[in-house]
């Protein structure tokens, strides 16, 4: 059976968890050491559960904790070598290049990565399978391709960037520049662009979606929630959202 869970998404940090038998794997790493084993020891994990450590991109928010992880606990890494060269840090255990055209198989998962458009140096998000079910997972990035509605269809869980209310942003104290790089095509994801995302793909199958990456200044939880119930046509208890400082507990994908 796949589970996933989040140990906190948003703008100070983000890493999530997936697994399915003996495979337990963490895509990003935003957070320090510490905070890491305290946040996966809140999931019930130990860092030495790890099987091996995903990456989007190197952003600080994904990818500030992941050398030091890596190191400790002796964790591959995979990521693009996009990613790869622009990493602060790249002092991994043990480097595995993703090449964005083949999927890639740990231990009992199968992993499709897809590109996706951020201003980033080669950001990647994944489809995550155990052979029964798939999760889709989709933060950061600032508009939505036909590629990633072919990825994203059918299936079970989805974990989906809901990172600003655009009348929020607009109004609010961030610059000007700043404004035009969060809402612009290789920004972040909308309310309403996650909506209008789910609109155009297929949710017969979605048992969990989950909204990620809200901003604490340019969103509210509760437009968010409205703006995923409105995507997939109703309110339903497999809606969720992650949080920053509580991220979201384990939920299973049959």
């Amino acid at each position: 059976m796949l589970r996933f869970a989040s140990l906190g998404s948003g703008s100070q940090g983000n890493a999530s968890l997936v697994e399915c038998g003996s495979t337990r794997i963490l895509i990003d790493c935003g957070f320090s050491l510490i905070e890491t084993e305290r946040r996966l020891q809140r999931l019930g994990c130990s860092a030495n559960s790890l099987s091996a450590i995903l990456v989007t991109h190197e952003h600080a928010d994904h990818a500030a904790g992941i050398g030091r992880l890596s190191r400790r606990y002796q964790l591959p890494v995979y990521l693009t070598v996009g990613s790869f060269n622009a990493m602060r840090d790249r002092q991994f255990a043990q480097t595995q290049f993703i090449n964005l055209k083949q999927k890639l198989t740990l231990g009992d998962l199968e992993i499709t990565p897809f590109s996706v458009p951020h201003d980033a140096r080669e950001p990647c998000q994944f489809i995550i399978s155990d052979g029964a079910a798939s999760l889709g997972i989709l933060t950061d990035t600032g508009s939505y391709t036909e590629d990633i509605l072919r990825h994203l269809d059918n299936v079970q869980g989805l974990m989906l960037e809901c990172n600003y209310e655009t009348e929020l942003l607009m109004q609010g104290s961030y610059p000007y520049l700043l404004k035009q790089r969060v809402s612009g095509a290789y920004g972040h994801l909308s309310n309403q662009q996650a909506l209008e995302l789910l609109k155009k793909i297929s949710t017969d199958r979605l048992q969990y979606l989950i909204g990620m990456h809200l901003s604490e200044v340019n969103n509210l939880p509760a437009h968010a929630y409205q703006a995923l119930c409105k995507g997939v046509g109703g309110e339903s208890e497999g809606i969720k959202l992650a949080s920053q400082q509580e991220g979201l507990g384990w939920h299973s994908l049959s």
